[in-house]
């Protein structure tokens, strides 16, 4: 089997629109692959690439990549950092964070992630597939690694482009373009130059969709009758029990009990406000219509540990893991309380204290979603 960097499907319609119209919003979304804060990621090339090559055009970036999150706290964040901000263009990174989420667990939220950003039919998406280490070995025997062989299925249903930027950058390797220590010094995260390598093959990409010249302006117009037209409805989607109607319980509607504030937080732009109290035995309570729950937290070395039931059940005892890298706090973090529960109406109960870890170093507690999954 041949694998291949890329896969033209359909044409980038309301790009194209966009450039026309002489304002172009590109979105990204992903990890630490993407994430804008290092400054050479690779959003940064496919940027410098749209600047230089439609100099009369408005280039307006929202790149909401966060380090350590997967498409889980996307799905919770996509109407407010990508769909509300005018995105023309989305560019989807998931395939390494999400590398290690069960199969049915990723294939709900991604697509539901697909199906939030394709709604209203203003939006093209692309998805872009990095690396890990444990790729390796299925990649240099021809296979697609189960990541990503899952999000080409959600691509071909959806008819979505694709770039294997990973894929392309182990090419270079293989050439000796590219020095391994140079692409991936701890073989996950690229430097500048293998951000640039990852940048290239998707540069590669828009130059086969996007017009550059008079030239394609005939060949650009019939693409674009074949598209599906705003308003339309989205085809059925593969998994029944996707994500694509979660959406987040405003954190007025949470009850507590104990020390809280409603504040806004000042310390990291994709979170708008927390529920944050300092005090073990804290609680807080929430009423929801649906089949799941989710939370997510600001969290670190020093957050509280938590216990919740469900509809008056038995306590369970929410045991996270506190990787050496987390500092105190700065990791906005999702977890999942529930996702198959009879759709009915429901009662989350949630109580923080100080558990007998020695990695736990404060009993914080800083909430910032309460995502509800119908």
């Amino acid at each position: 089997m041949t694998l291949q960097v890329w896969n033209y499907r359909g044409s980038l319609v309301n790009t194209k629109r966009a450039l026309k119209e002489g304002v172009l919003t590109l979105g990204f979304i992903g990890g630490s692959i993407t994430d804008p804060r290092p400054r050479h990621n690779w959003p940064e090339s496919v940027i410098g690439w749209f600047v230089s090559t439609f100099p009369h055009v408005r280039i307006v970036v929202e790149n909401a990549g966060i380090g350590a999150t997967g498409s889980d706290l996307a799905v919770f964040r996509a109407k407010r950092d990508l769909i509300e901000r005018g995105c023309d263009i989305v560019f989807v990174e998931y395939a390494v964070n999400d590398n290690e989420v069960p199969t049915e667990k990723r294939m709900r939220t991604r697509e539901g992630l697909l199906r939030q950003l394709l709604a209203d039919g203003k939006r093209d998406v692309v998805l872009a597939y990095t690396f890990s280490q444990d790729m390796y070995e299925p990649m240099s025997e021809g296979l697609a690694p189960s990541s990503i062989a899952e999000l080409e299925l959600l691509a071909t249903h959806y008819q979505l482009g694709s770039v294997w930027m990973g894929l392309y950058a182990m090419r270079q390797v293989q050439s000796g373009m590219l020095r391994w220590e140079e692409w991936l010094p701890d073989g996950l995260h690229p430097t500048s130059r293998g951000s640039y390598a990852y940048g290239e093959s998707v540069i590669e990409y828009l130059k086969q969709e996007l017009p550059t010249g008079t030239d394609r302006e005939d060949h650009d117009d019939h693409n674009v009758s074949n598209e599906r037209l705003s308003g339309q409805p989205l085809i059925a989607p593969m998994n029944p029990n996707h994500w694509g109607d979660a959406y987040a319980l405003p954190l007025e509607k949470v009850s507590t009990s104990g020390p809280w504030s409603l504040r806004r937080w000042p310390y990291y732009e994709w979170i708008d406000r927390v529920l944050d109290s300092p005090a073990p035995g804290s609680a807080l309570s929430c009423k929801f219509e649906g089949r799941g729950v989710a939370i997510g937290i600001d969290f670190g070395k020093a957050t509280a540990e938590f216990r919740y039931r469900l509809d008056g059940g038995e306590w369970v005892h929410y045991e996270v893991d506190r990787p050496d890298w987390n500092g105190s706090d700065g990791w906005f973090r999702l977890l999942t309380i529930a996702d198959d529960l009879p759709r009915c109406r429901h009662q989350l109960e949630i109580e923080t204290f100080l558990g007998g870890s020695e990695l736990q170093r404060g009993t914080n507690f800083r909430l910032a979603v309460v995502g509800i999954i119908p």
